[in-house]
């Protein structure tokens, strides 16, 4: 296979999923996911900011999400976000800690 081949599938499917977690899945909480499997929503939108800026495309932590999510962190957590429990809390506490780390909170 050759590179751009690569690239549009791994495009593609970074597309498809995007599209599970934002319409799809909008059931499944962040919270869940960062403590089930390290990542998140928030997590693929910071890594699209960093994506971004690594190419000299200056874009914040807000407008990456806003992108990502399709709309703002207010209207999707008012659209979809619910109370976590405190033993869920405690857990995501330390699931970011192992998989995001401190200086990205």
């Amino acid at each position: 296979m050759d590179k751009q081949t690569q690239i549009e599938l791994e495009a593609a499917a970074f597309r498809r999923l995007r599209q599970h977690l934002m319409e799809d899945r909008t059931d499944v909480q962040n919270i869940d996911m960062m403590n089930l499997a390290g990542f998140c929503r928030n997590c693929l939108s910071r890594w699209y900011q960093e994506a971004a800026n690594e190419r000299s495309i200056k874009m914040g932590k807000s407008e990456a999400r806003e992108l990502f999510y399709g709309m703002t962190m207010d209207e999707w957590k008012a659209n979809y976000q619910t109370d976590a429990s405190a033993e869920k809390q405690a857990a995501f506490q330390t699931a970011f800690a192992d998989n995001v780390g401190k200086e990205n909170s």
